[in-house]
């Protein structure tokens, strides 16, 4: 069968829609006519909400983790339902995608590179190819091995330590001394396994210098090879050994040269990992009294965080609609209808428990959402697994945005016990 069109519209094989970016891909699908479709493991579909699996236009089950099958299944699929564009939307199944996407002559990102934009060895390897500022980083499967490398190569105190594969800031930990090294790299080590799927990881750990000063993020459409960039955004994070992410607000703040350059260093971040057709997330952080940007890390996928919504309230691009337009060999909308501001806060427990309540403010130009229901355990806060809920706030402008999501936040109530 050709793939192309069908009858209602051409059809996007989504490769695990489940998380933060898949109801962003679901409201983007509705604007663009686009069927899509979910490639994914049975039980893993069963447990969707009742809204995503209602708009899926059908399921391709299979075992993602055994890539010769999962690439057969797919393709059959594919062919029978006349898809046109694959989208990679759960972070470590991009390589996955790409793989898909030659095989079928669709537009993807370059299987070649496209596990840099999973493994962070690999990436930070594709970094140094291709010049990109980066902090300077190693490899160790233990604690010795960490302080043996640190002071080899001199990446000094403190130190950033994480999975090699990973995401959500799991593992992650900032070290201050070399009597920390070891249990943090036995915390980056913990992740041998993705779930729900029971990928198998590359466990070593990374240990990579620490950069100072404020973080961003830049998400990158590329539609054949052609990067359009998308506004910078500004990020708060807690301090000390975990950071984890505590809001964003978009645009950045930052001056329109510097933001220029984070954009274009954002740009050549997705195209060294890979990305021809779809979109890239990339995190730097900008050292005090400097005006380089420097890579943290960079996805080939729709940002977390509810960033789509951020973005979108702030300028009126929708990043899902853009990544759908790429994969499906179309010029993606990334031409901002709007300046206004938008801001989300994340509602953090000051300890781990069980959660007894959880109300959020109701302010003139705020929503928010609580993720978990009382009685449910909330985590120790080293991650971002142990946010209750957040607050979205827009308004005229960045900082008013900040702050009224900030004054929503300190009003809202958190219980745990």
């Amino acid at each position: 069968m050709e793939i192309g069109a069908g009858p209602h519209g051409p059809g996007v094989l989504v490769i695990e829609p489940m998380g933060n970016a898949g109801r962003f891909l679901v409201e983007a699908a509705e604007r663009l006519g686009v069927r899509l479709y979910a490639a994914t493991h049975q039980d893993v579909h069963d447990g969707y909400p009742q809204w995503l699996r209602a708009a899926l236009a059908g399921l391709c089950a299979t075992d993602l983790t055994d890539t010769p099958r999962a690439l057969r299944d797919m393709e059959a699929f594919c062919r029978q339902h006349a898809i046109a564009g694959v989208a990679p939307c759960f972070e470590l199944f991009t390589p996955l995608a790409a793989l898909l996407a030659e095989r079928l002559g669709l537009p993807g990102n370059d299987p070649r590179l496209a596990r840099a934009a999973r493994n962070k060895v690999l990436m930070g390897e594709a970094f140094a190819a291709a010049g990109i500022p980066a902090p300077r980083w190693a490899v160790a499967h233990d604690g010795a091995e960490a302080h043996r490398v640190a002071l080899e190569k001199e990446l000094g105190w403190p130190l950033v330590v994480k999975p090699a594969e990973q995401g959500g800031s799991w593992g992650v930990s900032v070290v201050e001394g070399p009597d920390q090294l070891a249990e943090a790299v036995a915390a980056a080590r913990q992740y041998t396994h993705a779930q729900p799927h029971g990928l198998e990881l590359d466990a070593r750990a990374l240990i990579q210098e620490y950069v100072p000063g404020d973080e961003y993020s830049c998400d990158t459409v590329v539609a054949d090879g052609v990067a359009y960039p998308l506004p910078v955004v500004a990020k708060d994070t807690t301090a000390g050994r975990y950071r984890i992410e505590t809001g964003h607000t978009c645009p950045s703040g930052l001056p329109a040269p510097l933001v220029r350059k984070v954009q274009h260093i954002a740009a050549r971040a997705a195209l060294a990992v890979g990305v021809r057709n779809g979109i890239a997330h990339t995190e730097v952080k900008i050292p005090p009294d400097s005006d380089t940007p420097y890579v943290i890390e960079t996805g080939a996928r729709l940002p977390g965080d509810n960033l789509c919504e951020v973005v979108e309230a702030a300028t009126g691009v929708s990043e899902a609609v853009a990544h759908l337009q790429a994969v499906l060999g179309l010029l993606p909308d990334t031409v901002p209808s709007r300046t206004d501001g938008a801001s989300i806060r994340f509602l953090l427990p000051e300890r781990g428990g069980v959660l007894r309540q959880a109300v959020i403010a109701d302010l003139p130009g705020t929503h928010g959402e609580v993720h978990l229901r009382p009685g449910a355990v909330v985590p120790e806060p080293t991650d971002s697994m142990c946010r209750i809920g957040h607050v979205v706030a827009r308004a005229e402008t960045a900082d008013a945005a900040r702050g009224l999501a900030g004054r929503a936040a300190a009003r809202s109530r958190v219980e745990v016990g």
